[in-house]
């Protein structure tokens, strides 16, 4: 084994250094003993990192932020947030640090973040840790998102503290180190633009042009196309979203990413039984953020941005709420399209079939699985089967066979291509009961569950032998399910 180089990259402070008014600088707390339990090797490559060096005392130190790259600026970032609808004009890393930016070999700028680094100035009482297995789930969920196709966060390691964590009991502690296009927020504009600083705010705006909408700069109007791009990529992300049956459970304005990204996996779940207000967030009491109300919640979302650019959009308010209200309306067209095109294409259908067969067919389907609480993700593997000769599978998860046989017919008369269907509908997803079952595992000291678990969802298109158990949903005895925030 060739000897890894003592510095291997060097980070970036761009946030840090022309955004000072919006982070603190902070150095995280250094673990009493830290222990590597997990270390993404193809995601460091990609970012010029060499896996062996992060595996070193060193490379551990880069991933718990007590060993700093030459450039490292180490800053929690503050934001606002309306949380459940309630607005908090100061929220921020109360448990993470922004080592820095770096760019990976693609060309790309990343940031590298730490969550559970220890307090900051922003922690709100709260101790700045966490614990192994909400880490761990994000690790989990996160890599599930991006071996999906769905833009996500991705996490680099997780490294055990050798400190313990109290929450209701006494927990493992660990960091997580995680990669993002940027922590670009919505509640990064509400924070700079609740401070009264204009300049602020616009100096904010260019920033999150250069990183995510370079384009836009050359447009009549800059933070209009600034926000135009967001809705766009925040259209096709929900959509995405609800494709997979993803559920996100704490959709707050300091959750939504302006470059698109899922960002922040704590009480996240994947749906089972189909059901528009399915909600698994022990803190979701009125079901805000139920699977169903994800796309409207992102469009209220993105009206609180919109907000925030009033004065940069035109001088004149009415002008400038009259130019936003009518760039936020392409946010529902713009879902619309990405859903519809993601239900033909589970359905094997072509692109070009006419809204005036799909649309009806989608929904009457949807019903249906509603009506029998079917499983999201199997159905459309059994579905595929169907096109193949082998109805069964797929009758047999029905409630009201007569409903769904009709609902047969006029979805077969289209020639769906099965083959088609099995390369955009999971048969390996993060099945709540194993997910808890691998993280509890995990906080016991055995990661051999978790590994497995990782292997099966990080290729989940692939049916392979062995692995029946992780395709299949939870059995009775397990619900209902409940998911908590880690914090």
């Amino acid at each position: 084994m060739s000897a890894a180089p003592a510095n291997p990259v060097v980070l970036g402070s761009w946030f840090a250094r022309d955004l000072a008014e919006l982070a603190v600088t902070w150095q995280a707390e250094p673990p009493p003993d830290p222990k590597l339990l997990i270390l993404n090797a193809p995601l460091a490559a990609d970012l010029g990192l060499d896996p062996d060096w992060l595996r070193s005392p060193d490379g551990v130190g880069l991933l718990t932020g007590t060993v700093l790259l030459d450039g490292a600026a180490p800053v929690a970032q503050g934001y606002a947030g309306h949380q459940f609808g309630g607005f908090v004009p100061r929220l921020g890393d109360g448990r993470a640090l922004l080592l820095g930016e770096l760019t990976d070999t693609a060309g790309r700028v990343r940031d590298l973040h730490l969550k559970g680094s220890g307090r900051t100035p922003f922690a709100r009482g709260g101790d700045g840790l966490a614990a192994v297995g909400p880490m761990l789930r994000e690790y989990l969920i996160s890599e599930a998102m991006h071996a999906l196709g769905v833009p996500t966060t991705r996490a680099l390691a997780v490294v055990a503290t050798g400190r313990p964590v109290h929450r209701d009991t006494a927990l493992p502690g660990a960091v997580l180190a995680r990669v993002a296009a940027s922590h670009l927020r919505v509640g990064s504009f509400q924070y700079a633009a609740t401070g009264g600083d204009p300049a602020l705010l616009r100096r904010l705006a260019d920033h999150a042009i250069a990183r995510h909408a370079p384009a836009a700069a050359e447009a009549d109007n800059p933070y209009l196309a600034l926000f135009e791009a967001t809705v766009d990529v925040q259209a096709a992300l929900i959509a995405q979203w609800m494709l997979v049956g993803f559920i996100h459970g704490v959709m707050n304005t300091d959750n939504m990413t302006i470059s698109g990204e899922t960002i922040d996996y704590g009480p996240c779940a994947f749906m089972d039984g189909y059901h528009p207000g399915t909600v698994f967030s022990s803190i979701d009491v009125g079901g805000r953020y139920a699977y169903g109300n994800q796309p409207g919640v992102a469009m209220w979302n993105l009206a609180r941005f919109a907000e925030t650019l009033l004065p940069l959009f035109a001088e004149d308010t009415e002008e400038a709420i009259g130019i936003a209200t009518a760039a936020l309306e392409g946010f529902r067209t713009r879902y619309e399209a990405a859903w519809t095109a993601g239900m033909r294409a589970k359905l094997g259908l072509p692109a070009e079939a006419g809204d005036e067969e799909t649309g009806p067919l989608i929904e009457d389907l949807l019903t249906q699985l509603s009506q029998s609480q079917v499983d999201f993700t199997s159905f459309f593997r059994a579905l595929a089967d169907a096109a193949r000769g082998d109805r069964e599978p797929a009758r047999g998860l029905f409630l009201d066979l007569a409903a769904f046989d009709a609902w047969l017919v006029r979805w077969l008369a289209l020639n769906p291509d099965a083959v088609a269907m099995d390369r955009v509908n999971p048969i390996y997803i993060p099945r709540n009961h194993l997910v808890e079952q691998a993280l509890a595992a995990a906080t016991d000291g055995d990661l051999e569950p978790f590994e497995r678990l990782l292997a099966a969802v990080t290729d989940p298109y692939v049916e392979r032998a062995g692995l029946e158990r992780y395709a299949e949903p939870a059995p009775d005895s397990f619900g209902p399910y409940q998911t908590f925030c880690g914090t």
